[in-house]
């Protein structure tokens, strides 16, 4: 998560006075995200299963391709 300006490429949600852009292609491929606000920050959940590891690298926990 970061900031960043919305361009063409981005969905925009407003949920309860934040807003958030997302690319639409990652959106597609993320389905569902969560983002929850907690003591010390945001947590983030989506559909995608970074534990699994990369298939074309094979990294656990994050993927190159």
């Amino acid at each position: 998560m970061a900031l960043d300006e919305l361009t063409e490429a981005d969905t925009k949600f407003d949920v309860d006075g934040f807003e958030f852009i997302v690319n639409t292609e990652f959106l597609e491929k993320a389905q569902p995200i969560k983002v929850d606000f907690q003591m010390y920050g945001f947590k983030l959940d989506c559909g995608i299963d970074f534990g699994a590891g990369c298939t074309s690298c094979g990294t656990k926990g994050s993927c190159c391709a």
